[in-house]
């Protein structure tokens, strides 16, 4: 296939074939596990950093390799999108879908540091529950921010469901992990329509699939 994603299981390449899901786009999705698969010399020379998402666009004459989820979204939506996912330049709504893009990373950083505290850090005494603490708040900061917005509306733009709410959705999956979303009744209503569609549905791993970064219902019932 043309389009090729490599994918860890629930990681930030997630946004990326959840998008491609909706765009009901033909690829060949890769799964890696975190750990020598990432590091090795051929999957270096694709993603520097040995993380993922990394897509390839080998479509006719293009050699096209992008390692960022949110390059990533507007690449697919500026070249595939035929389901109005994307806003393009001079659309009224363009400066917005293009805040709310990236302000799905400005939540993905928190719950990627509770992830570290809670599971990457093998070692008990070496995690903090000041940090924690301090980023189980910042998380729900940038979620109140959500709650606002979304009030008197379904979707984070008002002409309806686009790439953006992809983004941001993938970031209350993962979210939700670390708090508890029903204290935002507005998000979690939000995130439950999101999570009802097809295609957040076929992006999730099997519940018995090898390689889950997440594998407990929730991290933040455990005592900080």
């Amino acid at each position: 296939m043309a389009l090729k994603l490599f994918h860890c299981h629930e990681a930030r390449s997630m946004r990326s074939l959840w998008l491609i899901n909706e765009l009901e786009l033909e690829a060949e999705t890769i799964i890696l596990s975190f750990g020598e698969a990432l590091r090795s010399i051929d999957y270096l020379s694709k993603h520097p950093l040995g993380r993922v998402p990394c897509l390839e666009d080998n479509t006719g004459d293009k050699k096209v390799a992008l390692f960022e989820s949110g390059a990533i979204a507007e690449y697919l939506c500026e070249n595939y999108d035929t389901k109005q996912l994307w806003r393009e330049p001079g659309n009224p709504e363009r400066a917005e879908w293009l805040q709310w893009l990236h302000y799905a990373e400005t939540i993905t950083v928190h719950a990627a540091s509770l992830t570290q505290q809670a599971i990457a850090i093998y070692d008990p005494t070496l995690r903090s529950p000041t940090v924690r603490k301090l980023e189980t708040r910042r998380l729900e900061k940038a979620i109140e921010v959500l709650e606002q917005h979304l009030q008197g509306r379904d979707y984070l733009l008002e002409s309806g469901f686009s790439a953006v709410d992809v983004g941001i959705g993938y970031s209350l999956h993962v979210g939700r992990l670390f708090t508890d979303l029903s204290a935002f009744p507005t998000v979690h209503q939000y995130y439950q329509r999101l999570a009802q569609r097809p295609a957040f549905q076929q992006s999730l791993p099997a519940k018995d699939a090898e390689h889950r970064i997440y594998t407990a219902e929730n991290y933040w019932l455990e005592e900080v």
